[in-house]
C-alpha cells in the first residue's frame, strides 16, 4: 500500500511500504477513507521537532473496517468508524478515568505498539489498529460523503476544541476568548457555543479564518495581540478579562496571552501542543488564574459530539478548506505551511 512518510525538514514522501496485517487478536485493519494534515504535523515538518529517521505520519483517520481479529466484538467488516489520534484500550484506569491518551497499553499511530505489532501512521491507504475494540467507534449507518469532513474533525479537532472549553469550565453565560484561530480553535468556537457562552470573542488577524469563525459563533473578532490585545480583551469584558480562555495554539507567546486575557478568578484550558518555554507562574497566582487542560482525550468525547455531527447541528467540518488526493500529500503540508490552508483533508 501508499503511505506518508517523513525524512526531515519539509521532506515529505509518499511511499510503497507493507500491507498491514492482523496479529494480535484483538486489532482490526481498517481502509482509510479520509485522513488529514495537522498543525502539529507542522513542528516535525518544518524542523522544529527533529526527526532522526524517516518515519510513518499522521494521525487522525476515518475508514471502513476490513479485517477484524477473532477477540474483536465491538465492530464488525463494512462498519465505517471513526479512530481518536492514539490508540488505547478504553478499558484501562486511566481511560476509565477520563484520560485515555494516558492509557496503560495503549499508544500512537506510527509506531510500534505494545503488543509486538506495528499501529501505521494515518496518512496511508490502510491503518492496522491494535485496540479495534477500544478505539474505533462505528457511526451508525454509512455516512454520506458530504458528512465525511464532519466525522474526520472527531478523530482530533472537534474533540479537542471541546477539551479546551471543557477545561476552561464554559457554561451558560460565559465569556470566552479562544487564542489561535487554526482548526482547534474554531472547532472551540463551535465547542463554546454549544455549551451555552454569552459572548465569544476570536483572536485572528486572518480575515478568511474570521468569516469561518463567525459562522461558527464567535460574537467579537480581535486582531492585536500582546500587550495591546489584552487591552482590547479588558475593554470588552468590563475592564478585567473573560471568565474562560481557550489557548490553541501552544507557543510561550499564545500561553501568556491566554493567562493575561482570564479575569481575576478566571480559568484558562489549554491544548495547544507546546512548542515554547516555561510558563511564569506568578501572573497566575497573583490574579488566582487558573490552568486546565493538557492532550485532549477526545476517544471519550465522541460519542456525545458525533449524532450533532450526523444531524448537522454542528458543522466542524467546514475547517477543511482544501481537498487533495494522498498521491499530492507534500503539498498538502505546503498549502498549511504557508496558511494557505486552514485544514487539508486527504483521501487515498
Amino acid at each position: 500500500m501508499r503511505a506518508t512518510v517523513i525524512y526531515g525538514e519539509r521532506d515529505i514522501r509518499l511511499e510503497e511500504v507493507p500491507d498491514p496485517i492482523l496479529s494480535t487478536g484483538g486489532d482490526a485493519i481498517v481502509r482509510v477513507v479520509a485522513a488529514c494534515v495537522c498543525g502539529s504535523d507542522l513542528w516535525p515538518y518544518r524542523g522544529v521537532q527533529p526527526t532522526d529517521e524517516p518515519k510513518r505520519i499522521g494521525h487522525e483517520f476515518v475508514g471502513i473496517v476490513e479485517e477484524i481479529g477473532a477477540d474483536v466484538s465491538r465492530v464488525k467488516v463494512g462498519d465505517f468508524v471513526i479512530a481518536p489520534f492514539y490508540d488505547c484500550d478504553n478499558t484501562c484506569i486511566n481511560c476509565q478515568n477520563g484520560t485515555s491518551t494516558s492509557c496503560l497499553h495503549g499508544g500512537w499511530w506510527g509506531a510500534d505498539d505494545r503488543l509486538g505489532g506495528f499501529a501505521d501512521g494515518a496518512q496511508g491507504e490502510k491503518v492496522r489498529v491494535p485496540h479495534a475494540d477500544g478505539s474505533l467507534v462505528a457511526t451508525p449507518e454509512m455516512p454520506t460523503d458530504a458528512q465525511v469532513p464532519g466525522l474526520l474533525t472527531l478523530a482530533d479537532v472537534m474533540g479537542t476544541g471541546h477539551h479546551a472549553a471543557i477545561s476552561a469550565g464554559v457554561t451558560t453565560g460565559s465569556t470566552v476568548v479562544v487564542v489561535g484561530d487554526g482548526a482547534v480553535g474554531l472547532c472551540a468556537i463551535i465547542a463554546a457555543k454549544r455549551l451555552g457562552a454569552s459572548r465569544i470573542v476570536a483572536m485572528s488577524r486572518h480575515p478568511e479564518r474570521q468569516v469561518v469563525a463567525r459562522e461558527f459563533g464567535a460574537t467579537d473578532i480581535v486582531e492585536e495581540r500582546g500587550e495591546a490585545g489584552v487591552a482590547r480583551i479588558r475593554e470588552l469584558f468590563d475592564g478585567i478579562g473573560a471568565d474562560c480562555v481557550l489557548e490553541c495554539v501552544g507557543t510561550k507567546e499564545s500561553m501568556e496571552q491566554a493567562i493575561a486575557s482570564a479575569r481575576p478568578g478566571g480559568m484558562v484550558g489549554y491544548v495547544g501542543v507546546p512548542t515554547g518555554g516555561p510558563i511564569e507562574v506568578g501572573p497566575l497566582f497573583g490574579r488566582n488564574v487558573g490552568l486546565n487542560g493538557g492532550v485532549a482525550s477526545v476517544r471519550g468525547y465522541v460519542e456525545e459530539l458525533l449524532p450533532e455531527v450526523l444531524s448537522g447541528a454542528i458543522d466542524p467540518g467546514r475547517v477543511f478548506d482544501l481537498q487533495l488526493p494522498l498521491s499530492e500529500v507534500a503539498e498538502a503540508y505546503a498549502a498549511m505551511d504557508e496558511r494557505r490552508a486552514i485544514k487539508v483533508l486527504l483521501r487515498p
